[in-house]
């Protein structure tokens, strides 16, 4: 059974269709990186499976239990499922520390020394533990997106959601967040990502969906969809980056 079920989700803002039809399944240990033109309906659909943002119609499963509409204790499915945005959202009153021990803590009342121990062994792990005690505002972006990815972490998440992490980040900043969420997918972190990093989707991904209009108009291996893809969209997607010199 796969981890993620998506069976034919749509969601409207209004009159606008974001999400069409959408279906999409991912198996555990498994990395799904989400590509495709800015308004395809890549963040919606992460925010949708967080329920951040509520479908219009359809269903989503984890492990085979429904997580959309109705009777869902969202604090625990929020628990399980982590998401880490482009923004960081780091609290900036609160040290480096502070903030990747808050939620263990406050939502499952773990024990403030245990919590901070595996705090600072993630924090070590990621060369931020010298960090540990400084504010936001001390740190770079690239610095602070890794913070928000330990802070996913702290909750041992059965799924992260990576929603466009590198978007906000300076050139020479990217590459150190992406080499965390390869150490991540090396040890069977089941992930989906919502990327314009089309070099870190053909390298490090186990499938990559091309998105389009709301719907998963292509998916496969890297090496199918950025070598030989079938659809004429997905080309013309692809041609328009190699133009960009983004790919």
């Amino acid at each position: 059974m796969a981890l993620l079920e998506i069976d034919n989700i749509t969601k409207y803002y209004g009159a606008n269709r974001i999400l069409a039809d959408l279906s999409l399944s991912v198996d555990e240990h498994q990395v799904v990186c989400l590509i495709g033109p800015s308004g395809c309906g890549k963040s919606t659909l992460l925010r949708c499976i967080n329920r951040l943002e509520e479908t219009s119609s359809g269903e989503i499963r984890i492990h085979g239990e429904r997580i959309t509409g109705p009777g869902v204790d969202l604090d625990r499915l929020r628990q399980d499922i982590g998401i880490v945005f482009q923004s960081y959202n780091l609290f900036p009153h609160m040290t480096v520390l502070h903030n990747t021990i808050l939620a263990p803590t406050t939502l499952r009342n773990q024990p403030r020394a245990e919590v901070t121990d595996r705090a600072m062994a993630l924090l070590e792990r990621v060369g931020l533990a010298r960090k540990a005690h400084e504010y936001p505002d001390r740190l770079s972006g690239g610095q602070q997106q890794r913070v928000a990815i330990v802070r996913a972490l702290m909750m041992d998440p059965m799924l992260l959601l990576l929603d466009e992490i590198t978007s906000a980040l300076d050139p020479e900043l990217v590459a150190e967040v992406l080499d965390l969420v390869r150490d991540l997918a090396t040890r069977g972190m089941t992930m989906i990502l919502a990327t314009h990093e089309m070099g870190f989707a053909r390298e490090a991904s186990d499938r990559v969906c091309f998105l389009y209009q709301g719907r998963v108009h292509e998916e496969g291996t890297p090496q199918e969809i950025f070598s030989a893809p079938r659809q004429e969209k997905t080309r013309a997607f692809l041609r328009d980056l190699v133009k960009a010199g983004r790919l």
